[in-house]
């Protein structure tokens, strides 16, 4: 057989037939999400939501199934962009099989899904995230007993070079310039500006500047110890499961005291959505502990286990309830329940982040608008809670944890061929000193 060589100048046919085209055989994971998905009629929820806000004539548009199947498919595949998710679409047969487009169906571009996303409303995406959520409670993967809070950055889609002045809309090098003129610098050099740059003091301060593109984010110093314009997620954690039923997004600077509030309502909301009547217990670190929040958990009649930052001697003089939640809590903490669910906090809670924002590719958005992106986050989380479903079914939570499932398979096989091995060379050893002993003479003898 002679060899085969690229040919460069080949002219495309005209006409293809539809039988000649490249077929894929699909992808076991994305088959058997496929086939969650239609068993809880998936496809015909999401376009009861859609349908109220479509026209009733026109063109149809793009199917919402397709769309919330390519969000979902930026935690799967790991990608960070609009324009990443429509560019994987493009290139693969097997992902198009998930979608359920024909061969000759062009995939959606990104800014379809920019168009799409501002459609919906952020109920939409709410609903999707619910649906996941019975998905879990239908393959009894969701408990819920103990929800853990944790929150983290987000990296937002603006440059600190970009920032204006609230007052003026003066650039941050414009507003250098005036305040160098104001001492007597007529003509300040670049260097003259940095002198004066690094004597100020709050000179990063959210009160006074913002982005002209992106005004809900804030200048904040992330966990590395650079400083970015960013969001802050905030999750809440099934502590049995690993599951996350509650996405709240904030503004990067908001404190975890005055954030946790709003993710215990929505954890609360969301549990009685599916028929959960007990109140979770809700286990954080110590940056959620304040008199405020152990007052709001007394008069809740919320469980807590936070850890308790060491305040010294506290003055509890016209603070009862506050002092009540603080030592209730203190003794949960203390107990053997409470060391448990603090070990478990530390595991399940920085997992979510990792899988979601690392692995996920959502460490850093592309997107503006704390709206706008809490649409794309949201349903990102869901597909992470479908990931547990997959693990469960498949033994993988990813396409990628599928590849890496047979690697693991094969090393386990090939451990216990070599014990195999390393046994039966252990019988014949024994063997060989079992006949020596039989034979020798002072046996016989």
């Amino acid at each position: 057989m002679a060899i085969g060589k690229r040919d460069m100048e080949r002219q495309e046919e005209l006409f293809v037939p539809t039988a000649d085209l490249a077929r894929s055989p699909g992808h076991i994971f994305y088959e058997r999400l496929n086939a969650v998905l239609a068993e809880a009629d998936f496809d015909r929820l999401v376009e009861e939501l859609c349908e109220p806000l479509y026209a009733t004539r026109g063109r149809p548009s793009i199917a919402p199934g397709i769309y919330f199947r390519m969000m979902l498919l930026g935690f799967f595949e790991g990608l960070e962009s609009d324009r990443g998710i429509a560019w994987r679409c493009s290139d693969s047969l097997s992902v198009r099989s998930f979608l359920g487009l024909p061969l000759t169906a062009k995939t959606p571009d990104h800014s379809s899904l920019s168009r799409i996303r501002q459609r919906l409303t952020p109920e939409v995406h709410e609903a999707v995230f619910n649906f996941v959520l019975q998905v879990l409670v239908d393959h009894d993967l969701l408990d819920a007993d103990s929800v853990a809070v944790d929150g983290t950055t987000l990296e937002a889609n603006a440059a600190l070079r970009s920032i204006v002045r609230r007052k003026g809309g003066d650039s941050y090098k414009e507003y250098l310039k005036k305040l160098a003129k104001e001492m007597g610098i007529e003509e300040p050099t670049q260097e003259d500006l940095s002198k004066l740059d690094r004597k100020r003091k709050k000179k990063g301060s959210n009160a006074d500047w913002e982005h002209p593109q992106d005004p809900d984010a804030h200048i904040t110093k992330m966990k590395n110890g650079s400083t970015h314009m960013a969001y802050k997620s905030e999750h809440g954690v099934d502590l049995d499961s690993g599951a996350i039923v509650a996405v709240t997004l904030h503004p990067g600077t908001k404190g975890d005291t005055s954030t946790v509030y709003e993710t215990m309502l929505e954890t609360c909301k969301n549990l009685a959505s599916l028929g959960k009547k007990d109140m979770p217990k809700f286990v954080a670190d110590k940056g959620y502990h304040s008199n405020e929040t152990m007052k709001f958990m007394e008069e809740a009649g919320l469980e807590s286990y936070f850890a308790e930052p060491n305040r010294g001697k506290r003055n509890w003089e016209g603070k009862e309830i506050e002092k009540q939640g603080t030592l209730a809590n203190r003794a949960r903490i203390q107990s053997d329940e409470g060391k448990a669910l603090m070990r478990l906090r530390a595991e399940k809670a920085e997992r979510s982040f990792a899988h979601c924002l690392e692995t996920g590719g959502l460490r850093r958005i592309h997107l503006r608008g704390l709206e706008n992106i809490r649409k794309r986050y949201i349903v990102h989380v869901a597909g992470f809670n479908l990931g547990i479903v997959m693990r469960k079914l498949l033994g993988a939570g990813t396409p990628r944890g599928m590849a890496g499932l047979k690697g693991l398979v094969r090393t386990c096989l090939g451990l216990m061929e070599k014990a195999m091995a390393r046994r039966s060379e252990v019988w014949r050893v024994l063997e060989v000193r079992c006949m020596t002993f039989a034979s020798s003479p002072r046996l016989a003898a």
